[in-house]
């Protein structure tokens, strides 16, 4: 089977490469960003879109520009790489003879604080150009006309994490390796999160069975809290868990003066490690029709023990 995967050297991209390779025997065409002569098996999107050769038999689209968590990027960005780059792809996609185009979109597509548990269901109403730009791919994507020859995945993943990848996860590790007690324990949340060796099975599932076209949340099966997190963490380091329980006014009133001053503790931050963001994978498990092969616990402490 041949396969088209973009943004082929990112994280996603490289571990997806790598699972592939491993469990079935798939020719692998990586796309990028410049051209490489001489480079075997790689296409710039420039060539790519160019080409005539129409013979893949799947395109996995990972290639997008990230969330900027600094918020200093150019809206517009997101659209000329999250919205036009896919559907130069997905329009190059309806003209060729490949039969599956896999998106990889965002839960943030959808919503940057969900009420209540984010499904399938739930009504987008993303507020950062990030998931605005993502939320109009997904729309193009939907709105055209599929042959009967052909699928198309929409994915929703929620925060991806996994060996080598650099996140928050990470930071919130190294303050726990530091011994820094944890002081947000009297808040009680939920959030999912999602292991990168499930969603490769994920997408290697898509490409080698006759699932239903359609758009799919990606997590994890439970979700946890940031004090359960925090003790993971702990015993991933072999460490005693450090928790304080501070009054929730005090914790808001230093995270209000820490907006002011500039600190680290601020209601950003409050926000990332205290509100809850959980994603149902219950359309997506039905139609895979078996379980995934980490559970939230294992995919963390294996991202977890490579961190020492």
């Amino acid at each position: 089977m041949k396969i088209v995967i973009t943004g082929a050297s990112g994280f996603v991209g490289q571990n997806l490469q790598n699972y592939l390779s491993a469990h079935a025997s798939y020719d692998i065409i990586t796309v990028g960003r410049s051209p490489q002569p001489n480079t075997p098996n790689y296409l710039s999107f420039a060539e790519l879109l160019q080409t005539n050769d129409a013979s893949a038999d799947a395109i996995v689209h990972l290639a997008g520009k990230a969330h900027d968590l600094r918020n200093v990027s150019d809206p517009s960005e997101y659209f000329k790489v999250n919205y036009e780059l896919t559907k130069q792809l997905f329009d190059k996609f309806l003209l060729s003879s490949a039969g599956k185009f896999i998106y990889v979109s965002s839960v943030k597509a959808v919503a940057d604080l969900p009420q209540g548990t984010l499904t399938e269901d739930t009504v987008p109403a993303p507020k950062t150009a990030y998931g605005q730009s993502k939320l109009k791919a997904e729309e193009y994507l939907r709105a055209q006309t599929l042959p009967g020859n052909k699928q198309l995945y929409i994915l929703r993943p929620c925060m991806i994490h996994g060996p080598g990848n650099k996140g928050n996860l990470n930071l919130l590790a190294s303050v726990v390796k530091k011994n820094i007690p944890y002081p947000f324990g009297a808040f009680e949340n939920q959030r999912s999160f999602l292991s990168i060796d499930n969603l490769c099975y994920i997408i290697q599932e898509i490409l080698a069975k006759n699932i239903p076209s359609g758009t799919y949340n990606v997590a994890d099966d439970q979700s946890l809290s940031t004090n359960e997190l925090i003790a993971l963490i702990s015993q991933s380091f072999q460490k005693h868990t450090k928790i304080w329980n501070i009054n929730k006014s005090m914790v808001r009133f230093i995270a209000n003066v820490g907006d002011k001053l500039g600190l680290p503790v601020n209601n950003e931050m409050l926000q990332k490690l205290t509100t809850d963001y959980v994603v149902s994978n219950k359309k997506l498990l039905s139609v895979l029709d078996k379980p995934l092969p980490l559970s939230s616990t294992e995919g963390l402490l294996k991202t977890l023990r490579s961190i020492h």
